[in-house]
């Protein structure tokens, strides 16, 4: 495994919290601190004779970002003899419901990951607590990381996690395929014009270049991306949250709304530049069937093991003025527990600062780091595609912070497909969207 860089300075760092813990965090989460106290160093008859603080950690990583995760848990038990940190992988789509469970029977991790989208909901269920007195007491610098990023982890004035990463909405290229046809300007970089009307002739462009059965750009008919990709596109415009202030009706934008579905409409059956019915988008661009594609940073892993696939990445196009994009971010999370135990909390946050610290080795799956040191470290820039589109990190359009985030992005996804089924007018569908996302607020 390669040597994590910031290690040794966070291990001496850990050994110093825990030797002088400050009295006064024994709890921000109202609980009673009835477990060690937090002026005895590790080692003591308070730290249960001198063991080691055993930390249980509720991951859903797999694949790439779960072995990248283990790579940072083993450095951190390796670089310090106080805290042993043991990953639980569960499985992604119960994930979120097991945690909330065990929080709740009291059976849950002194650890734990939540999507920074997902973070108010498990705030109001009483899931988390805040980490501003846990992160006074080890000396953890909120200036180390990046404003946008961190901004989407506060509410009400307070620190409810430590971020790791973003993972944005981005735009991949097949390199080959654009040099064929001639749409490759200086550097190697996509030669688009700005503008909606600049993409659309950028990529109706290479329709007739491009070998047979081979298509411009790869997306999904329906889901996820491309609802990313109309949040983006209205975002661009600069519309509104969908959902107001106060969490109690919306606030759609109806006509940059209607307008940012429009234009997405126009890729499917207008310029007709995506692969109709594409069952597997990701395949299609893999397999060198199309020429552009969008998604997700997580895809950056699996087109660096893809054999042939010569491809850059970059910030999706300034479609209408600026690079705003819809993203989300991994966070850590302190869970709330039994006893709140003092010293299990300044342990557990002592290794998510560890973790953000050695961001560089959680990048390698394409994420970008949440810690502006690593963003600006000689390791993570010379990291190839990353520092392409790591300035994305400042343009990630965050939703504005609501327990009923995702059951508000379930309405959206739903009805916006519709448009791009061709079913239903997009200004028809802003109106159900609008209708439902009242009722569930009303809830």
């Amino acid at each position: 495994m390669k040597k994590l860089g910031v290690s040794m300075v966070s291990a001496s760092l850990i050994l110093s919290v825990l030797a002088g813990c400050s009295s006064t965090a024994s709890t921000d989460a109202g609980g009673s601190g009835t477990g060690a106290n937090a002026g005895d160093a590790p080692g003591t008859a308070a730290n249960s004779g001198g063991k080691k603080i055993e930390l249980t950690y509720w991951t859903l990583f797999s694949g790439g970002d779960g072995d990248n995760m283990d790579a940072i848990i083993n450095a951190f038990n390796k670089s310090q003899s106080e805290i042993t940190v043991k990953n639980v992988k569960l499985e992604w789509a119960e994930y979120y419901t097991k945690l909330v469970t065990g929080v709740s029977a009291g059976k849950g991790p002194d650890i734990g990951i939540s999507h920074v989208s997902k973070l108010p909901e498990l705030i109001k269920q009483g899931v988390v607590s805040d980490v501003d007195e846990v992160a006074k007491a080890i000396n953890l610098n909120w200036g180390d990381y990046n404003q946008n990023i961190l901004n989407s982890t506060i509410s009400g004035g307070k620190h409810y996690a430590v971020p790791l990463d973003t993972h944005p909405f981005i735009m991949y290229y097949n390199k080959k395929l654009l040099q064929a046809a001639g749409a490759l300007g200086e550097g190697g970089k996509p030669a688009i014009e700005p503008g909606a009307d600049g993409f659309v002739k950028f990529l109706s462009g290479m329709k007739d270049k491009l070998p047979k059965g081979v298509f411009p750009l790869a997306l999904a008919n329906s889901g996820d991306d491309p609802y990313r990709l109309w949040w983006a596109a209205y975002s661009q415009l600069g519309g509104n949250d969908i959902i107001t202030d106060d969490g109690k009706s919306t606030a759609i934008d109806m006509e940059k709304a209607v307008t940012a579905a429009n234009f997405i409409k126009g890729l499917y059956y207008d310029s007709k530049v995506i692969k109709p019915s594409d069952p597997d988008f990701y395949k299609t661009f893999q397999s060198g069937q199309a020429a552009i594609m969008m998604t997700g940073v997580w895809a950056t892993g699996t087109w660096e093991s893809t054999k042939d696939l010569e491809f850059g990445a970059m910030p999706i196009p300034n479609l209408f003025g600026n690079t705003k994009t819809w993203g989300d971010s991994h966070t850590i999370i302190l869970p709330v527990t039994k006893d709140n135990d003092a010293k299990k909390r300044q342990a557990a946050l002592a290794f998510a600062k560890f973790a953000t610290e050695n961001g560089q080795t959680w990048a390698k799956a394409g994420h970008i780091p949440a810690n502006t040191k690593v963003m600006d470290s000689a390791e993570f820039k010379g990291m190839k595609y990353r520092s392409d589109y790591v300035s994305v990190a400042k343009d990630v359009v965050f939703p504005k912070p609501s327990d009923k985030t995702w059951p508000k992005n379930d309405v959206l996804k739903k009805y916006l497909d519709e448009i791009w089924m061709n079913k239903t007018p997009a200004d028809s569908v802003m109106k159900k969207i609008d209708n439902d996302v009242k009722a569930l607020l009303a809830k």
